[in-house]
């Protein structure tokens, strides 16, 4: 099978590709490598990649629509992945442009290139974000999610209206996955996990908004890859899904820390702060629908997670 994987030098992208090229999958990943965050480090998740015969790698951006275009009408794919997309919600609120053209204009030219060329199926990152502010605990797919707090959060529920209406009108096959707060090795930079432990090894004091007590729904990086597979490998249900895809066991961010800890073996200092625009108090994810439908179970203990990223943090910056 010839797989498509936007985003592929990104933390979730290149840990599915290589998951998919060890069994055999031909691989074709495109990703524009900005500066977002440190480019060294998609450097070095690419490198993974580049040994395998079956995988191919082409620097683009997923808003160059006439790239687009010419990349899908020479390669002939037939599942696509998008997980291209600028992240982060707290970005958004000083860069609201990139997102435009990433994440809405790249989508668009994602479902264009699957629509001329009758890809079997697409299957798009969305995110537990466009629950909003949503009090109702779990999080479900049949919840309403028509207040996003963050221009990232709408940015992603436009992907999922847009697909609905592309599988709506010209009969192929979309899965938009909500992925809750996922963690571990070669994770982004930007997230709580390498905030904390770069500022913890440091011996600088971390910042704890809503002074600690988020919770979130943390899901360990082969949760979601493994969760991934399932998906790329069924045929899709429905020309339109949407899934959850968390570990459904909330953990306060207080607690999250206290394990970051034990494993660094260092206690951070903690600067407990008032909630901060965009965020939302917790998340938690009802994954009922993709157990009873893929036979999904995410079993990774947070304390295991923790532990290897910890070991890999430290062998990636500290040699």
């Amino acid at each position: 099978m010839k797989i498509l994987v936007t985003g592929v030098a990104g933390f979730i992208g290149s840990a599915l590709s290589l998951r998919l090229l060890e069994r055999g999958n031909e691989i074709v990943g495109v990703d524009n490598l900005n500066d977002y965050y440190d480019v060294n480090l998609k450097h070095a998740r690419l490198a993974r990649l580049t040994p395998y015969k079956n995988f191919k790698f082409i620097q683009l951006n997923i808003a160059d629509r006439a790239a687009m275009e010419q990349l899908f009408a020479t390669e002939k794919f037939e599942r696509v992945v998008n997980l291209a997309a600028q992240a982060g919600v707290r970005y958004s609120i000083t860069n609201p442009h990139v997102y435009a053209e990433s994440n809405l204009m790249g989508f668009l030219n994602v479902l264009e290139g699957c629509r001329q060329n009758q890809i079997e199926h697409l299957i798009y990152a969305s995110s537990s974000s466009v629950y909003g502010a949503n009090a109702k605990l779990p999080f479900s797919t049949n919840d309403k999610v028509d207040n996003p707090v963050s221009l990232y959060a709408a940015t992603k529920k436009a992907n999922e209206l847009m697909a609905h209406s592309y599988s709506h009108l010209y009969d192929f096959s979309t899965t938009g996955l909500r992925f809750f707060t996922v963690y571990g090795e070669w994770g982004r930079p930007d997230m709580s996990p390498f905030i904390f432990a770069r500022q913890i090894m440091a011996g600088k004091p971390i910042d704890l908004f809503n002074y600690g007590n988020h919770r979130r729904d943390f899901t360990y990086i082969d949760d979601i890859v493994a969760g991934l597979l399932l998906v790329i490998d069924k045929p899709a249900k429905s020309r339109y899904q949407i899934y959850n895809m968390g570990n459904s066991q909330p953990v306060q961010l207080l607690t999250f820390v206290e394990t970051l800890e034990k494993h660094l073996g260092k206690t951070a200092a903690k600067n407990l702060l008032p909630m901060q625009a965009g965020d939302v108090q917790d998340t938690y994810a009802d994954v009922s629908d993709l157990m009873r439908d893929f036979d999904y179970s995410p079993n990774t203990p947070l304390d295991f997670g923790i532990e290897k990223f910890v070991l890999w943090y430290k062998s990636f910056y500290e040699n």
